[in-house]
């Protein structure tokens, strides 16, 4: 069985190869269904706003034990049976329970907090209550948007500056989009709670994805600078094989993100409950996952399809084309033309041909490992080292 080590070294040298860019209509389609999923998903779950960005009161209640109907209680303790009436319930850590409600006046919020006190038999001081008003929460979604805007407008910027192409920033940005939407929309179908942790972790995603994605461009461009130098591989296939040579080192950072974030996301389901850590976590998991993908399966071949019109990959498709077919003819004619020469020369010299054509008596060596990098023979003394070739006498023997 193949080693990881092994599939690496044979993607990198092209020994082995993923048809990544070959099949990029199988990616496009996937990719579509999964925003097209997210989008629906947006449209029926929508996104649980969090109260500093609905607004709301919010009540915490600190107990030495918390009972397991908790939430019933506290619905109970409120006067609301479901979340219609804009109650929410969840437990924090393994001794608070959190309870959100919709705006309440000074004194509803103090009947609140009495009527939690008697349900959970704490003191009313051990029942917390914080208003957060909508405009609060308005200024963070406006803030939130405008260091998104700020931050693809710059990514632009630097990427064009940097890989002088304006269609390698364009095939980024629409990778960097497609991470957004889908990230978005599974955080929907979780429906956990978005606060400004949650921002954040977009932020953070975004950031991954995009140094994932020019790692990924950069070797994109090392590969089809020597394309278009040699004229000896297509623009799609100097891209593809990019690919497969960086898809293990994706694979490794991806792996390595990923094991922290979910051992985080698990202790943080299990034991602390909804919180900044937990919304944090999950951001991070969705995002890195789904940026990996983008940056292999996605960036690459949008590039490629982007510059398939372009003059100059034009140009390198119709090089390639003739060199591919000229190696071909060569491969083709090369063994019988070798096997003519060696006859030939053996007859001339008085030799005996083997039955290969290479005489059985010549003194070099005619096989493929016995030539140097200009297509020479080495000497078969040579070939093994110089302790093998035959030993002068010494002098006091010379004559």
């Amino acid at each position: 069985m193949i080693s990881f080590a092994d599939l690496g070294n044979d993607l990198y040298t092209g020994k082995k190869s993923i048809p990544v860019v070959p099949k990029r209509k199988t990616y496009y389609i996937v990719s579509l269904v999964l925003m097209a999923i997210a989008i629906a998903g947006l449209g029926i779950n929508k996104l649980n706003l969090g109260l500093e960005f609905s607004g709301g009161s919010e009540f915490r209640v600190t107990s030495s034990s918390v009972p397991g109907d908790y939430e019933s209680k506290a619905r109970d303790a409120l006067g609301a049976a479901d979340d219609s009436q804009g109650v929410r319930v969840s437990k924090l850590g393994a001794g608070t329970v959190r309870v959100q409600t919709e705006r309440l006046d000074d004194a509803e919020s103090a009947n609140v907090r009495t009527q939690l006190a008697k349900t959970f038999s704490v003191n009313e001081d051990n029942v917390s209550a914080t208003f957060i008003g909508p405009s609060w929460g308005d200024s963070v979604t406006k803030q939130a948007l405008r260091a998104l805007i700020i931050f693809l407008v710059l990514v632009a910027g630097v990427l064009a500056i940097y890989f002088r192409n304006w269609k390698m920033a364009a095939a980024a940005l629409i990778a960097l989009v497609h991470d957004l939407i889908i990230t978005v929309g599974i955080y929907s179908f979780s429906k956990f709670e978005v606060s400004p942790a949650t921002m954040i972790g977009f932020l953070t995603v975004l950031g991954y994805s995009i140094y994932d994605t020019v790692v990924v461009f950069d070797k994109v461009r090392e590969n089809t600078n020597e394309a278009f130098a040699n004229g000896r591989m297509s623009f799609a296939k100097a891209a593809n094989l990019a690919v497969n040579q960086t898809l293990v080192r994706s694979i490794n950072t991806t792996v390595i993100g990923v094991l922290p974030i979910l051992a985080v996301l698990v202790v943080g389901a299990l034991f602390l409950g909804p919180g900044t850590l937990l919304d944090l976590a999950l951001v991070l998991f969705i995002g890195i996952l789904v940026g990996a993908y983008s940056s292999i399966f996605l960036a690459t071949p949008l590039l490629v399809s982007l510059r398939t019109k372009d003059a100059a990959v034009v140009d390198l498709d119709k090089r390639s084309a003739r060199s591919e077919a000229k190696r071909a003819k060569e491969m083709a004619v090369a063994p019988a033309g070798a096997g003519a020469a060696g006859a030939a020369g053996a007859t001339s010299a008085g030799m005996e041909p083997s039955s290969d054509g290479v005489p059985s008596g010549a003194p070099m060596a005619h096989d493929e490992e016995s030539a140097t990098i200009t297509g020479r023979q080495v000497h078969k003394y040579a070939q093994s080292g110089p302790r093998n070739q035959p030993k002068r006498p010494p002098k006091s023997r010379r004559k």
